[in-house]
């Protein structure tokens, strides 16, 4: 496929330079088949390309594409074609490529913005230089305190919403305010309590793929707890499953850092919870 890429880039003067990032460029995540190959071909520009696209054939046999850009202009967001395009590809033979082509002036802007890029071929010498691939802009960055207990209410909140929503058998509702807002603050959190372990120099992946890897068994166990199917009695559990992990977790990195873990909020609104699963408000 490597092959493929740069042998389609080089037998074409449109492509001046080709570069990649992604999972494949980062040294620290292990290898599989599944890999996305992130690609993105330097071009003089990207009309001739979009005029007929059949040429993106040349990778395989399409299985399911995207154009994200269309996608994004359906929706009422503006983007200069002219500059970039990208087309995200799953092949039959189970390959996937992710393809971008920018312009020159495109890629000057963005080409350093990203730790995990490598560059595969530059026939004019106009790629930027760059230090070697690594996963450091997505380490886990440290708290600052009112980041912490800005995240530690807002989980504590959200939780009303949450009992509100099973109290009216406003399943999608309470789901979303659960799996969304809630979440988000309990894997913030855990991001931080693992950052703390490893002096916050490494990345916890998308949504904390790697949590699996990087937390004791004991506290994975307690996090997949908190997922839920659409009982109630269920979901009433992995509710106060979160709870428990995410008061354990926030309490020992409020201890780190020094900071105030409100018991305030812990407390009243399990109270609340407990008033509204009994129906005893």
């Amino acid at each position: 496929m490597f092959e493929l890429i740069l042998g389609v880039a080089k037998d074409d003067d449109r492509i001046r330079a080709v570069y990649m990032n992604g999972s494949r460029t980062n040294p620290n995540v292990s290898k599989d088949k599944y890999q996305d190959y992130d690609i993105v071909y330097v071009v003089t520009e990207t009309e001739s390309f979009l005029e007929d696209k059949d040429w993106i054939n040349v990778f395989g046999e399409i299985a399911v594409m995207q154009e994200p850009d269309l996608n994004d202009c359906a929706w009422g967001a503006e983007h200069d074609f002219k500059r970039s395009f990208a087309w995200l590809m799953l092949f039959k033979d189970g390959n996937r490529i992710d393809l971008g082509i920018q312009i020159k002036d495109k890629m000057l802007k963005e080409y350093t913005s990203d730790s995990l890029t490598v560059p595969l071929l530059d026939k004019d010498n106009i790629l930027p230089q760059i230090p070697p691939t690594s996963d450091i802009d997505y380490w886990v960055k440290k708290p600052t305190e009112v980041q912490y207990k800005s995240y530690c209410n807002n989980f504590w909140w959200c939780l009303n919403n949450v009992a509100k929503g099973i109290a009216r058998d406003e399943l999608s509702y309470a789901m979303w305010m659960y799996n969304d807002p809630v979440r988000e603050m309990l894997e913030k959190m855990l991001d931080w309590y693992i950052g703390i372990n490893t002096d916050f120099k490494l990345s916890v992946g998308k949504h904390g793929k790697l949590y699996k890897n990087l937390l004791s068994n004991e506290l994975y166990e307690m996090f997949k707890m908190t997922y839920t199917d659409s009982d109630y009695n269920n979901f009433w559990k992995a509710i106060y499953n979160a709870c428990d992990l995410f008061r354990k977790i926030a309490i020992s990195v409020a201890e780190h850092f020094k900071f105030t873990y409100n018991t305030y909020d812990d407390k009243n609104m399990i109270e609340y919870l407990l008033k509204v699963q009994n129906d005893t408000l």
